[in-house]
């Protein structure tokens, strides 16, 4: 992908947003599965006509035993440049399912063979932030002392930081330390893929997002953080022993601390999502009368650009669609 069209990235929005789209009638429905095959479907049918030939890194996988955009599965229609993909067609699934905020669907891309492969391993432990944490976090040091010397950094008081986490039994004890620092917790129900984001932002409230979750949405928050000249260390984090002797097997160095670079080894990246349900990175799907209004947002590490895209789609042109 040395010399990428300008335009892919238009063009992956339009995945994200059909993805969003389709997986609207299930919101709230407490059918997670058809959520997600709707969005798969619609996200695979759109990248079908992009000019691109992308191969799929990071897809539904092998933890979900998936039928379409599993890893290494080519997509595009065979032309353009060679690119590494990670989509998650829904990042919140059971968010969407219960009708409720952040859930997202992401796609990032990059130059073919510079994508980080977490074959063997489905989760890792992770620490994002804005730029101010260069030089001052460490996922090896107590996350109290990276409070607060990202606190340090930002100017700010540790009672003011805002650190989101997910909201999982195996956190229960990074809470109450994160609590016993003296900052505040943004607890995410699921999807930890924006929390990155807007830490790395730092317009709202999340001054840092931590903890353990999944490696697909390590890859994919990646992306976005080299646009956004934001900070990530993770490290991977095998469930059992079955799983950590695979990983070594594998070729992984377990004790090894990955940064951003390390996930994704170039500059070209692309990351698009768009939102399904309301949440702080992005809008969710609008519908009124014969109109539906998205929510998206394009990031280019090359460039650096930050784009926000709304778009509005003619309801008879997808009730009418196959």
């Amino acid at each position: 992908m040395d010399h990428p069209d300008r335009n892919l990235a238009m063009e992956l929005v339009r995945a994200t947003e059909a993805a969003a789209i389709r997986a609207v009638p299930w919101i709230g429905r407490g059918n997670k599965n058809a959520a997600d095959g709707a969005a798969v479907d619609a996200m695979r049918k759109f990248l079908a006509t992009v000019e691109f030939q992308g191969e799929v890194v990071i897809g539904e996988g092998e933890k979900d035993e998936a039928p379409m955009l599993f890893n290494g599965e080519i997509v595009g229609n065979g032309t353009g440049p060679l690119c590494d993909i990670a989509v998650d067609p829904i990042d919140g699934t059971s968010l969407t399912a219960a009708g409720r905020q952040n859930a997202l669907s992401v796609i990032a891309v990059a130059d073919r063979g510079t994508m980080y492969n977490p074959k063997e391993v489905f989760y890792m432990e992770k620490i994002v932030t804005g730029p101010a944490g260069k030089d001052v976090i460490d996922l090896e040091r107590p996350i109290g002392d990276n409070i607060r010397g990202l606190a340090k950094a930002l100017g700010k008081g540790v009672e003011d930081m805002n650190i989101a986490v997910l909201d999982r039994p195996r956190h229960e004890q990074l809470i109450h330390d994160i609590r016993e620092s003296g900052a505040g917790t943004e607890l995410l129900l699921d999807g930890d893929v924006a929390g990155g984001i807007n830490a790395a932002l730092q317009t709202g409230r999340i001054d840092m997002c931590v903890g353990i979750g999944g490696t697909p949405e390590g890859i994919i928050t990646a992306c976005a953080i080299k646009g956004l000249d934001g900070v990530m260390q993770t490290r991977l984090f095998p469930r059992n022993d079955e799983e950590r002797s695979n990983a070594i097997n594998a070729g992984h160095d377990l004790d090894r601390v990955l940064t951003a670079d390390d996930l994704v080894r170039t500059d070209n990246t692309f990351f698009v999502c768009t939102g399904v349900t309301d949440g702080g990175l992005v809008k969710g799907v609008n519908r009124e009368r014969d109109q539906i209004t998205t929510d998206s947002v394009v990031l280019r590490a090359r460039s650096g650009t930050f784009r926000r895209v709304t778009a509005v789609h003619r309801v008879s042109k997808w009730l009418d669609e196959d």
